[in-house]
């Protein structure tokens, strides 16, 4: 039977923390499929298709992780695309207390679907995209922490709100 996991996120925008889950995952997993949050009530960076574009130019070497979306109960979605696992990152204890909650939600909801939690490798311990959006923001420099065609779109962004 195929091990499936997905990796669910808004992943706005993907980082390399992000891909260093995924790739460790993808030791213990046959397939995964990243799972994008399509909230419309949440304010993200870049649209939707943005962050398709951006994820499929970074995982372009994974032929065994596929892109998809969801906007309902991420236990619900793993489900319906038959998947045994949802993969987490964890970086730090704040992460854990949150992550912990939802993955005991997830268990009452499905006792199926397993939450599996992966340490953020140290490299990558202080990244998210939430920091490394408002460090481009101001300026700063983003090289070696997202991809480079992150790294490019999020200068373009930045660049047309000044």
């Amino acid at each position: 039977m195929e091990r499936i996991a997905i990796y669910p996120g808004s992943f706005d925008p993907v980082t390399n923390g992000h891909l260093d889950i995924l790739e460790r995952g993808l030791k213990l997993f046959d397939k995964i499929i990243l799972a994008i949050l399509t909230n419309p009530k949440k304010n993200f960076l870049f649209t939707l298709e943005q962050r398709i574009e951006m994820l499929e130019d970074s995982i372009k070497e994974f032929s065994n992780v596929k892109i998809d979306t969801f906007d309902g109960l991420t236990v619900d979605f793993a489900a319906q695309r038959k998947a045994q696992g949802i993969l987490r990152g964890l970086r730090a204890m704040s992460d854990f207390e949150y992550e912990f909650q939802m993955a005991l939600m997830n268990r009452r909801l499905n006792r199926e679907v397993q939450t599996v939690f992966l340490m953020t490798g140290l490299r990558w311990i202080y990244t998210s995209s939430s920091i490394i959006k408002e460090a481009a923001q101001f300026g700063g420099n983003i090289k070696g922490m997202v991809p480079p065609i992150v790294e490019k779109k999020i200068k373009e962004k930045y660049a047309q709100r000044t």
